[in-house]
């Protein structure tokens, strides 16, 4: 199994990486496609009930039903940064209050993709709340447990 690492972004950013045995366009088509998002989530959180496009886009919203501490909600995101390069792939949504979810792929060999999975408190207007009930720890968690599923996913069959 693929270790997920920290990547160090600075306070108020939680950031982990790994390594995935897959092309970065398949990866990203994942995370590009909102209505995946659920097979990816390893928070618990995310619900497959989502409106919005197939593909994102830069401006593009979407809305996900979602499930935190036993309570329903939808949320709608708007993306804020796309980029779909040979050499990084990028998508960046933000949430109502501010906060964003970030997913960049790196490729490092055709096959072979750096992933990494970040939670951006500094721009929320719920900052200092969510550092007051733990909501980094929490969000840390969840990205290792996403990643490694993501990984595992994708390892050879031995």
């Amino acid at each position: 199994m693929t270790a997920v690492t920290t990547v160090d972004r600075g306070p108020g950013v939680v950031a982990r990486r790994v390594t995935v045995n897959a092309p970065a366009e398949e990866l990203f088509a994942l995370v590009n496609d909102p209505r995946k998002h659920g097979l990816l989530d390893g928070s618990g959180t995310v619900r497959d009930t989502v409106k919005g496009p197939t593909a994102l886009s830069k401006g593009a919203k979407f809305t996900t039903g979602m499930r935190m501490y036993g309570v329903p909600y939808r949320i709608t995101s708007t993306v804020t940064e796309h980029v779909d390069t040979p050499e990084l792939k990028v998508v960046e949504w933000a949430h109502p209050a501010g906060h964003r979810w970030r997913w960049e792929f790196t490729p490092i060999t055709a096959d072979t993709t750096e992933v990494t999975e970040v939670f951006d408190n500094r721009p929320s207007k719920l900052g200092k709340v969510f550092e007051l009930v733990g909501v980094a720890d929490q969000n840390a968690a969840g990205i290792t447990r996403t990643l490694s599923g993501l990984a595992a996913r994708y390892e050879p069959a031995t």
